[in-house]
């Protein structure tokens, strides 16, 4: 089951009759409580926020979730006019896993959401990972730096591991959003970048580790640590 907040109906109408036109069962809500009201009765498995909402933003639900044990890993994916730089990066490090501004293709809408839903459904269970002072656990969802741990989204964490995995290896942007946004798609290589800036931040000097390769995309090397 996906929710979805958006108090513009046309919109709203518009999502949700796709969604359950392609098999994925959907539900809207114009308001926050009518929202609150369905998560007491029944979790979805992916939340779609609009941010400019009556009663309180989208913003704030996201923070709500992500304080709450029971949702402080369900998917949330952005869907609002706020589209610039700032905005992006302002709901991306309040947790959200994805963020898609208006006004979007609904082709693209649903690739990204399947792609979501996709890789939320993986059991993946890798090794450790051990970097210097960078310690990941994929199994178990855990990232520290010197000990302590980091909160990251649920983006921030795949492409932490991707890197991690294929250490001393250049990925291109491309292959960062196939394998970590499950698609490809042209002018969309800006939302790697952003992902990467927010990461390198949590991770504080850890950041450090992951390297910019100039007209190709991103590496972790091991050398030296």
């Amino acid at each position: 089951m996906i929710y979805f907040v958006e108090d513009d109906n046309s919109i709203r109408e518009l999502v949700i009759y796709t969604l359950n036109s392609t098999g994925l069962e959907a539900v809207g809500f114009e308001k926050p409580s009518d929202f609150w009201r369905a998560m007491d009765n029944a979790l979805p498995s992916l939340v779609l926020l609009d941010i400019m909402l009556p009663e309180e933003d989208g913003l704030e639900i996201l923070k709500k979730l992500r304080s709450a044990a029971a949702t402080k890993k369900l998917p949330v994916m952005m869907l609002t006019a706020k589209g610039s730089e700032y905005d992006k990066v302002l709901g991306l490090d309040s947790g959200a896993d994805d963020y898609v501004p208006k006004p979007f293709g609904m082709i693209e809408l649903m690739a990204r959401i399947k792609a979501l839903l996709r890789r939320t459904e993986e059991v993946d269970t890798p090794s450790e990972h051990t970097l210097g002072s960078l310690y990941v656990c994929p199994s178990k969802h855990i990232v520290r730096v010197d000990g302590q741990n980091v909160s990251l989204t649920l983006k921030e964490f795949e492409m932490l591991c991707l890197l991690l995995d294929n250490h001393d290896i250049v990925l291109t942007r491309d292959q960062i959003l196939n394998r970590v946004w499950g698609y490809s798609f042209d002018g969309e290589s800006r939302t790697v970048d952003v992902h990467i800036r927010t990461l390198r931040q949590k991770l504080g000097h850890a950041g450090d580790y992951i390297e910019t390769v100039r007209g190709i995309g991103y590496k972790i090397s091991t050398t030296g640590f």
